[in-house]
């Protein structure tokens, strides 16, 4: 059989387009593979905690109040206690605590965990701290400050530095 010019120039593209539909009824063949894989963490316990300033203003020689934050974050359900120190005046304690003033003049002062300013706060666990439990977000907890009247000291400024404990 002898072919025209005109078929011959058609052979490629019919062999193409055989090719073409050979390989379109071939199905891809795709392999997968799957492992798995462990995740862990080990969460320690563990809290910050920051404080507001216990400011009484001016002083006048009648009872002073005022109040102040201390802002506990602990992880979800670590028990902790907080300790407020005796400050840094000679002779404080936890329950007569003293601003230094001019000539080293002293100013009394307490700190209270309780609104009625009935019940110290100190820094001995189970005896006058304050618990809680942490949930992983702050936990502001008042401070109630209070100078008692009648204390006619030199007139000036005054200071003490109380340090928050925390214990976990």
């Amino acid at each position: 059989m002898k072919l025209s010019n005109t078929m011959k120039s058609a052979l490629p593209a019919v062999a193409l387009s055989l090719l073409a539909l050979s390989l379109a009824s071939t199905p891809a063949v795709a392999a997968t593979a799957t492992t798995t894989f462990g995740v862990s963490a080990t969460v320690q316990a563990t809290c910050l905690v920051s404080a507001t300033a216990l400011a009484f203003g001016t002083y006048t020689g009648v009872v002073a109040n005022s109040t102040s934050a201390v802002s506990v974050t602990c992880t979800n359900t670590t028990p902790y206690n907080v300790g407020l120190s005796a400050g840094l005046a000679t002779g404080a304690t936890v329950s007569a605590r003293k601003m230094t003033g001019p000539a080293s003049a002293l100013l009394g002062y307490s700190m209270y965990s309780d609104s009625a300013r009935t019940v110290n706060w100190g820094q001995t666990i189970g005896t006058d701290t304050v618990a809680g439990t942490g949930n992983g977000s702050a936990q502001a907890i008042t401070v109630y400050g209070q100078a008692a009247a009648g204390q006619y000291v030199a007139p000036g400024a005054y200071a003490d530095t109380i340090t928050a404990t925390v214990t976990y």
